[in-house]
């Protein structure tokens, strides 16, 4: 999870100049057209934007993008369907705020997509750009891992109302996607603090505040992903535009709700994560303390001792009991006790 992406190359270049900014993880872009309406469905892998076309008026047209670093393919596109040069910028531009740009004949939607990998621990994250128009919708991911194949299978099945709604019920489902994942990263990430929790407490080690600060980390990069979700979900609700049905506003207003939701987990999470290093300072100083004290107690306890010691190691000829025969034995028996009595000393101020 990358917090800034570096810009440079950007640098005293014009507005609307495509320059990709991000990981590039395929060769490849691949690109998938789906056209539907209430009883047909059509699929089709292309091999380049030259083959795209808009379906006839009463039908659906979706075109999902996977990789935006093959800048011509961008620009195909938009030449295509018309977009706006500084739109082009902002999708190749994977290091965009969560937003909503209206263009009077389409919408401009960006999202952070969330999903887990191979391993259930590891999170990636890539940049959606969605656009809305009046018969279609284009999908732009950053490298093409995704988690819109549940709408695709709906669409190749034709169960749910998908097929029978028109394209901004298919934007709702793809941004319902992307957030109901946001869930499922937020259970992983509450089962590493948890665990990290655990470890914090029965054995605090130097070890664990690398895993604290990694953990605060990933919520700040998710806080500020999430973050702007609920402005998108909030005006898409209250918009005016013909190209949103009242209908899927009700639907929209639930996304809404799930934003809400998964931004009070994140607050939860970090509250306990911050909490964690608190803890993990505290258990720290109190071992040091317990160290010091212990130390501290047998410092005192051998300080008489050697004041004794000190005094029988003097070299003068008439010592008390220096030629006594039970002088010796009587000294140690002396220094024992001085020992016990401070031992029970402390034990009744509960210094121990």
């Amino acid at each position: 999870m990358k917090l800034v992406r570096s810009r440079a190359k950007k640098v005293g270049m014009p507005p609307g100049t495509l320059v990709h900014i991000g990981d590039q993880t395929s060769k490849r872009v691949r690109i998938t057209v789906f056209e539907y309406d209430a009883t047909s469905f059509q699929e089709r892998q292309l091999s380049g934007p030259d083959d795209i076309r808009v379906a006839a008026s009463q039908k659906i047209t979706w075109v999902d993008v996977g990789g935006v670093h093959d800048l011509a393919v961008i620009e195909a596109i938009g030449q295509r369907f018309q977009l706006h040069p500084l739109l082009l910028e902002d999708i190749v531009n994977t290091d965009q705020r969560p937003k909503l740009d209206d263009y009077e004949t389409y919408y401009y939607v960006v999202l952070k997509m969330c999903y887990a990998g191979q391993r259930r621990e590891d999170i990636h994250v890539e940049q959606v750009s969605l656009i809305l128009g009046t018969t279609f919708v284009l999908s732009f991911q950053e490298n093409g891992g995704d988690v819109f194949d549940p709408v695709r299978e709906r669409l190749r099945t034709g169960k749910g109302r998908i097929r029978q709604s028109g394209a901004d019920y298919l934007l709702y489902r793809l941004m319902d996607g992307i957030v109901d994942h946001y869930f499922e990263v937020m259970e992983t990430l509450g089962e590493k603090v948890e665990t990290v929790q655990d470890e914090l407490l029965d054995n605090p080690q130097p070890e664990l505040l690398r895993s604290i600060h990694a953990l605060k980390r990933e919520l700040i990069f998710l806080r500020r992903a999430v973050w702007p979700c609920r402005e998108v979900m909030s005006s898409l609700e209250r918009s005016e535009s013909s190209l949103v049905q009242g209908a899927t506003k009700l639907y929209i207003r639930d996304v809404y709700d799930h934003v809400v939701q998964i931004l009070d987990t994140i607050e939860a999470l970090r509250e306990m994560v911050t909490g964690m290093l608190d803890i993990y300072l505290s258990s720290i100083s109190y071992r040091l303390n317990a160290v010091m004290k212990v130390l501290t107690v047998i410092t005192t306890i051998f300080m008489p001792l050697t004041f004794i010691v000190g005094i029988y190691g003097m070299n003068f000829q008439y010592m008390p009991e220096l030629e006594s025969r039970w002088g010796y034995p009587a000294v140690l028996l002396v220094m024992v006790s001085i020992a016990a009595s401070m031992l029970i000393f402390f034990k009744r101020k509960k210094w121990l």
